[in-house]
């Protein structure tokens, strides 16, 4: 969301650390109660998408496979709206002087038929939908001039509140994706005790309360996404960072909570994982920065399901790939997003966000750009003229966008793309004279991919360097068939094609053959020579790892560097007993097209081709050599369809 205070936040240090003060602990969770019966409002387009929704390649499908393209906006408000100083009493301390009372706005102005039937106006399909950790928590009903305009919401919580909202949403057609913005009700975004997901509370806390939100609207399947946290950042004292394995891993962090929603509370969600959007101090000379979706080049995310992840990024205007978007007291020189050129800016989206829309890649997903936007009265030409170009851009791309905000006052937020004054009355991009409405017209309308996305080959990293990469559920089933290793196994469809020498990584996928392996659980836990047969020694000296006849490998376990279980399924059709060895320990040995991209960024690889299964891991233990895998046993597909 729109601000400019994170530089002099972390500059003037006796400031931050009065901002930094949280406020008080709130109740626990209540427990979950049926959602609210839907308003009627317009008539529900239930005939143009079926959820749920998954991914193909770049793209967000719905259950037909059908291209959804999540054109969007931000409904504001449940993630609060104090600006952290005086009394929360008093509007002038909310954002643009606007209370929200922590539910979305507008719901003083405008009845829900009403403000649902503007939403359709604006021809946007999707609503990303702000909410706090606090507005989970808290018991006291809103006061009832917060819902002037829908008095049937009257005494209700929070919470309950948001029910209503929801319901209604989903009943007139619009996808709804769930969005934990900050822990408390505090209007986001600079050292406000908001910085992580577990600022303030732990991550199994964090996690606790996504499970929760997330089996509150599992009967609803237009809930169709979980956007797990806004805009990670620095506080105080330490950055976020992407993989280090600590309590700031926000790598690690958001791997457990999509695990933990799609396991425990609704498998059908698509998991929206936002980029890094700030780390170090913005100070010339000093390292300072907005990495966004760069780490996931080298270090991408697998899911328990391969079709459920989405990755985000935010961009405004007035900040820049290293300007945090401060004036005065802790601006530094480096160029805002609206002071680059056309091609500069695209170049710098393509490199900062859609090279993951890239086919083929380890961390190939869709790309949401959830936040963007501007002021109805913004006058400046640079400001104006970068909002022509990030609507082109987005619109040249092809690419999901969720604008911020959706909802404001008359005379108060003029970002808003609708406004409303204490009668109700409408203003904003949908009246005349509105300077972003050819803009926002041009995005709307411009050429899309419309209609049936056909599957594409799916490529998925494997990561062991912290802990367990268990991403099957179907070995899951089976229980930990190597304790104390660290253990990796492909998602449920995919199959293991590649690994790194050192860094235990691996490679999975499902080109070629679809889903390989046969029906039931069974599996196989390699942990000799047993299965290599008189005569196929295919990796002289070393040790061979090799899956019985009719099996490939579709994990690994490791103690500290060395190889300890390969782990094996049975195909669902005859696999050949010929094959070759795939030597990596001495430098690179992938395809040439260089399928499923660099996933073990610094160490040496192997890789069967896409036309291959792997059955089969060498490794040595002689002294002073590296004992992790130096080989892979890769064996030709047969003539199989995919499934």
């Amino acid at each position: 969301m729109p601000t400019i205070k994170l530089v002099k936040y972390l500059t003037v240090t006796a400031a931050v650390l009065t901002l930094a003060t949280a406020p008080t602990p709130v109740a626990a969770a209540p427990e979950p109660v049926a959602s609210e019966a839907p308003l009627q409002a317009t008539p529900p387009a239930a005939g143009t998408w079926q959820p749920p929704l998954s991914t193909r390649g770049r793209y967000i499908v719905d259950a037909q496979g059908h291209r959804f393209r999540l054109k969007s906006a931000n409904w504001d408000g449940a993630q609060g709206s104090w600006t952290g100083n005086g009394s929360t009493a008093d509007p002038a301390n909310h954002h643009a002087g606007q209370n929200s009372y922590g539910i979305p706005l507008g719901l003083d102005r405008a009845s829900l038929p009403e403000l649902l039937a503007d939403f359709h106006e604006l021809g946007i399909n999707s609503i990303r939908l702000p909410f706090s950790n606090e507005m989970i928590h808290t018991a006291a009903p809103v006061p009832d001039a917060a819902v002037a305009a829908n008095p049937q919401l009257s005494g209700k919580t929070p919470l309950q509140i948001y029910d209503a909202v929801v319901a209604a949403l989903t009943h007139d057609g619009f996808a709804v994706v769930l969005n934990n913005h900050t822990r408390t009700s505090r209007w986001c975004c600079g050292i406000d005790g908001n910085e992580r997901w577990n600022s303030g509370q732990s991550t199994p806390q964090w996690a606790d309360d996504w499970v929760f939100m997330a089996r509150r609207y599992a009967a609803d399947p237009r809930v169709v996404g979980a956007d797990l946290y806004n805009e990670v950042r620095r506080d105080v004292l330490d950055d976020p960072n992407w993989g280090l394995g600590d309590g700031h891993d926000w790598y690690a962090a958001a791997r457990l909570a999509a695990d933990r929603i799609l396991t425990e509370a609704n498998p059908d969600l698509l998991i929206v994982v936002e980029g890094i959007n700030w780390t170090g101090l913005p100070v010339d000379g000093l390292p300072h920065g907005r990495p966004t979706l760069t780490p996931v080049r080298t270090l991408s995310h697998t899911l328990v399901n391969a079709h459920k992840l989405v990755y985000s990024a935010h961009f405004y205007g007035y900040t820049g790939p290293r300007h945090s978007g401060a004036t005065g007291v802790g601006e530094t020189h480096d160029p805002r997003y609206q002071d680059l050129t056309r091609d500069q800016l695209y170049q710098v989206l393509a490199d900062q966000a859609f090279f993951v829309t890239t086919e083929g890649q380890h961390y190939t997903a869709p790309v949401w750009v959830s936040e963007f936007g501007s002021g109805a009265g913004e006058t400046g030409t640079a400001a104006r003229t970068w909002f022509g170009n990030i609507t082109d851009c987005f619109a040249d791309h092809d690419a999901d966008f969720a604008y911020w905000p959706l909802v404001g006052w008359e005379g108060h937020d003029d970002w808003a793309l609708l406004r409303y004054d204490t009668a109700g009355r409408r203003y904003g991009i949908l009246g005349q004279g509105d300077w972003r409405g050819p803009a926002w017209n041009h995005l709307m309308t411009s050429a899309t991919r419309t209609g049936y996305i056909p599957p594409v080959p799916v490529w998925r990293m494997l990561n062991t360097g912290h802990g367990d990469e268990v991403r099957s559920l179907r070995v899951r089933a089976g229980g930990d068939w190597d304790p104390g290793a660290y253990k990796a196994a492909c998602p449920d469809g995919l199959r293991l094609t590649g690994l790194s020498h050192t860094g235990g990584r691996g490679l999975c996928t499902d080109t070629a053959a679809g889903d390989l392996r046969a029906a039931g659980n069974a599996q196989t836990v390699v942990t000799d020579e047993r299965y290599v047969p008189a005569g196929g020694d295919w990796a002289g000296g070393y040790t061979k790892l090799q899956c019985p006849a009719g099996q490939f490998l579709i994990g690994y376990s490791r103690r500290g560097d060395r190889v300890a279980t390969a782990l094996c399924a049975p195909a669902r059709t005859s696999l050949g007993l010929t094959g070759r060895t795939v030597w990596f320990d001495r430098s690179d040995n992938r395809p040439t097209d260089g399928a499923g991209g660099d996933f073990a960024s610094g160490h040496y690889k192997g890789q069967c081709a896409a036309d291959e299964y792997a059955a089969g891991i060498a490794f040595t233990t002689r002294l002073g050599a590296a004992a992790g895998p130096a080989a892979l046993l890769c064996g030709p597909l047969p003539g199989l369809t995919a499934e």
